[in-house]
């Protein structure tokens, strides 16, 4: 047994080990101090990101989030928090919280400027994604953290670093809190920035794990109760995050929960050929349906809500508003009859805007024979255009540059004119 435990140890080191892929420690401090630090090009990049992302929300594009997401900058500040508590550098840790606050200030104003002078006031689903955060956000935030923390700690990188960015999604969630400022909706604004708040302490925490698991070295002499203190004040702000968002998870699985515990009891109970359940709603511990079709019997309602206790919704009044076959029938013939009335319209506007276009396009092709006709009868005439003007024949004449036409000519041009196009009521300008 002590042999197979040994075996089974010496495998999963094998393949698990973390130490021997470990980065030069010299180096791994070097670049997260260089991506900790935000002026000249990170901080024009960071403002490219954002407006990405705000149109990206604005017109519902997730493909454009992603990109904004990429070429963002934001988690280097928060990885250098987490990687100067690991390693007790209070100059780094200074220099990454006073960098996150200016992108975080500059990227709030400049998702709110953006969102106050767009046209698109309406708040997408992609925007409203990011305003109620929960426990699976936390999950997401550590997890993408700890992936971040190892692939920039190690040899083997690969393509984690852009996944990471994608996954813990850092930039939505301040464009989406730029955007409760703007339309000074202050629900969006704290729900978008708790979310924010959430990946940046746990990705920030997964970092300093990471930092411990492998071991690197302090850039001072341990001390037991710095690190006692550092330890305690890292619980706190972990538990104070996870609270709200452990209560609107909760919310939502109840919700979750007793929305497939209502669909279970209307499908088995009140289900039945020739009936069709519009709407079932719960409002103040009331469970109301809404049905047509085939009538479900009072009988089998009383029988219903005798057994809503086996289905868990047994402290639930029971409410079926349901029209019968006759009125079901009426409502269908009447909406079919306010469908076959808007078609109809719809079809002779289209009809009319087809003859519309074909009367054009037959002016179009008048036009050009009417001129090589004219230039033969009237060398002094350079082009005639003819169509219709406030629903009248319309023709326009264009001489010659330099070239007058005679009161004669101007006749004769005129009375050709109206016998040509067939109208005698065409206005007839030389120019």
């Amino acid at each position: 047994m002590k042999l197979n435990y040994r075996h089974l140890k010496k495998i999963l080191g094998k393949y698990f080990n973390l130490l021997h892929d470990k980065e030069d420690e010299r180096s791994v401090v070097e670049l997260v101090k260089a991506g900790s630090v935000f002026r000249g090009t990170n901080l024009w990049i960071l403002m490219f990101a954002i407006l990405i992302a705000s149109l990206g929300l604005n017109v519902n594009s997730t493909a454009v989030i992603i990109g904004a997401m990429l070429i963002s900058p934001l988690m280097g500040p928060i990885i250098g928090m987490g990687f100067a508590i690991g390693v007790s550098d209070m100059e780094m840790l200074k220099q990454a919280l006073k960098s996150y606050g200016v992108a975080t200030l500059i990227s709030v104003v400049t998702a709110t400027l953006y969102f106050f002078l767009s046209p698109l006031s309406e708040a997408q689903s992609e925007l409203l994604a990011r305003t109620s955060p929960t426990l699976y956000d936390v999950l997401i935030a550590f997890f993408g953290g700890a992936a971040g923390v190892l692939a920039l700690t190690c040899k083997s990188k690969g393509q984690v670093i852009p996944g990471v960015a994608i996954a813990t999604a850092l930039m939505p969630p301040l464009c989406t809190a730029g955007y409760g400022l703007a339309t000074a909706q202050w629900g969006y604004f704290f729900g978008a920035f708790y979310l924010f708040f959430i990946n940046t302490v746990f990705i920030a925490t997964a970092t300093f794990l990471g930092v411990k698991l492998l071991r690197f070295r302090s850039t001072k002499a341990p001390d037991g109760g710095s690190s006692a203190r550092s330890r305690k004040v890292i619980t706190f702000v972990v538990v104070l995050t996870l609270i709200p968002a452990a209560v609107m998870t909760v919310n939502i699985v109840r919700e979750n929960v007793l929305e497939n515990k209502v669909n279970e009891f209307v499908r088995q109970e009140l289900g039945q050929s020739g009936t069709q359940i519009l709407s079932s709603q719960t409002v103040h511990d009331t469970l109301r349906l809404v049905a047509v079709g085939k009538e479900i019997t009072e009988e089998r309602i009383l029988e219903a809500r005798g057994r809503m206790k086996f289905y868990g919704v047994g402290d639930m009044q029971l409410h079926v508003i349901q029209a019968s076959s006759d009125e079901s029938f009426a409502l269908a013939a009447s909406q079919l009859s306010t469908a076959e009335q808007t078609n109809t319209l719809l079809s002779g506007q289209v009809a009319d805007l087809q003859r519309q276009l074909a009367a054009y396009a037959a002016y179009d092709t008048l036009s050009a024979s009417v001129t090589a006709e004219a230039l033969t009868l009237f060398p002094e005439v350079e082009g005639v255009a003819v169509g219709r003007l406030a629903g009248k024949p319309v023709a326009l004449v264009s001489l010659c540059e330099g070239r007058r036409l005679t009161a004669e000519a101007v006749g004769k041009l005129e009375a050709w004119l109206r016998t040509r196009m067939q109208e005698k009521n065409i206005d007839i300008i030389i120019k």
